[in-house]
């Protein structure tokens, strides 16, 4: 899709769909890392936009510089998510049927830029990351979200992110209305085979 704001890599579904899954990868990563996503996942109808975050970072790319500065760098790639969903959906896909993954730095962006867009996606899956500031979210958010499903996983021997952390926002986020499934799992900072397989069948029980 040559005409989004960011390089991408587009994957068409197996069978004619709206259906649209769009990827934000991890700190130093690219759109690359993601190409062997959708046949794990193995779902047939469902098309997929790996995204390049707007950062060179060393061999890849990042959506916002390390802590403490985030913040300029997530508004700024959330700004520039928001003209990439605007133009996926304005003909080309269905928001309400379409969903958005992030890993990493990628989740992050999932909770920040997904809790805050103005149209409403069918589900929301933030594998492995942290929320910015959870009040600010909460106060922000599109209260339309929670019509529909989110899932956030996390490895409980993450070495680069904290799973307790993790797991306290989700809590937090949860004790405040927002509806969404943690799940943990016995893994480092990366994506495991069950995790895929359990993402998989959770997006198949939601269409």
């Amino acid at each position: 899709m040559n005409n989004l704001e960011l390089d991408n890599i587009f994957i068409p579904s197996k069978t004619p769909s709206k259906k649209l899954m769009i990827i934000l990868h991890g700190r130093g990563d690219s759109a690359e890392g993601f190409t062997s996503f959708p046949s794990f996942l193995d779902i047939n109808d469902m098309n997929y936009l790996l995204l390049n975050a707007p950062f060179e970072y060393y061999t890849g790319f990042s959506w916002y510089p390390l802590p403490p500065g985030q913040l300029p760098g997530i508004e700024y790639s959330s700004k520039v998510l928001t003209k990439v969903l605007d133009e996926l959906f304005e003909e080309d896909f269905n928001a309400h049927e379409s969903f958005l993954f992030g890993f990493s730095q990628g989740s992050l962006l999932t909770f920040e830029f997904g809790a805050r867009y103005h149209k409403t996606l069918g589900g929301y899956i933030a594998v492995s990351g942290y929320i910015y500031d959870t009040d600010k979210l909460l106060k922000e958010m599109n209260k339309d979200v929670n019509n529909s499903k989110w899932l956030c996983t996390h490895g409980i021997y993450d070495g680069v992110l904290s799973f307790q952390t993790s797991k306290e926002q989700i809590e937090i986020l949860q004790d405040s209305g927002f509806d969404i499934e943690f799940k943990s799992y016995e893994k480092d900072h990366n994506i495991d085979r069950d995790e895929l397989l359990m993402i998989s069948e959770w997006i198949k029980n939601i269409k």
